[in-house]
């Protein structure tokens, strides 16, 4: 799956705790340093800057159609649209009247709707001391509308999650139960049809064109279509938190893990 010959790049060690990178239609990463409450861009020609500061605490992102950024903004527990221009609108703020737990990752359809995890992950920046609602689910937000609904409810702690181009499957890691699952999406948006994916838990997670699995945690892990595991990428840090395609030919796998970020060029190309 690696290039020939190619090994993992670190492109800089300058952050608190990176989480969140989505790569929009050129191939831009955006990722996020959640602690600093900052995101920052790496651009197709390799370079790294600053794109926003105060950012909602801003952890899990995916670019919809349109070129927003959507974020799981903890700070407040919502889910953000940052204009490319970095105008946020808030697209979520509660649950039938009370806080999210936390959301932490997000994967837009087709259409798109939004899936969010939802687990429970105590931060300094909140005042409560534990959640408002009870359980850690998987919602779903239908475009347009303001209250999402909870579609997978028989989860410990799910965290990454990610779903096929064509919008009939979805991935979704319980890093509680170190389990990751696949469904099917509904029509309606619901999900179905749970089976245990891989015997293995993880924060965030990519797909690759041919539909292989990413997984995170010690490294990058790869599984097939079928759930078989096909390998390991070690990354010199203690824990890896998230990754996606990116690159002018989305060929570069992209790394967030603790304090720095991580590329690592590819024979095989991601989703877009």
């Amino acid at each position: 799956m690696v290039a020939p010959g190619a090994t993992v790049q670190r492109v800089s060690s300058q952050f608190s705790f990176t989480e969140g990178p989505a790569a929009d239609k050129r191939g831009n990463i955006y990722f996020t340093d959640q602690p600093n409450d900052k995101i920052w861009k790496y651009d197709t020609d390799g370079n790294l800057s600053l794109f926003m500061d105060k950012t909602g605490r801003s952890n899990g992102m995916y670019f919809d159609k349109k070129g927003n950024l959507i974020a799981c903004a903890d700070e407040k527990n919502e889910l953000w649209s940052i204009s490319p221009k970095k105008e946020v609108t808030v697209l979520m703020s509660d649950y039938q009247g009370k806080k999210v737990n936390g959301p932490n990752d997000l994967w837009i359809d087709p259409k798109g709707n939004i899936y969010f995890t939802d687990p429970y992950y105590q931060r300094d920046w909140w005042e409560r001391k534990k959640p408002d609602l009870e359980g850690k689910h998987v919602y779903f937000l239908p475009k347009g509308r303001k209250e999402p609904l909870p579609v997978a409810t028989d989860l410990k702690q799910p965290n990454g999650i990610i779903g096929t181009p064509d919008g009939k499957y979805l991935y979704v890691a319980d890093i509680g139960d170190r389990k990751t699952y696949k469904y099917e999406i509904s029509k309606d948006g619901t999900l179905t049809n749970r089976q245990l994916f891989a015997p293995m838990g993880s924060d965030g997670m990519t797909l690759d064109s041919q539909g292989n699995v990413y997984v995170t945690g010690q490294g990058v892990t790869i599984f097939d279509p079928n759930g078989k595991k096909i390998g390991n990428i070690p990354v010199p840090s203690r824990w890896t938190a998230n990754v996606t395609f990116g690159g002018k030919d989305r060929k570069t796998l992209f790394i967030t893990a603790t304090e720095s970020v991580y590329t690592v060029p590819m024979q095989v190309r991601g989703v877009k």
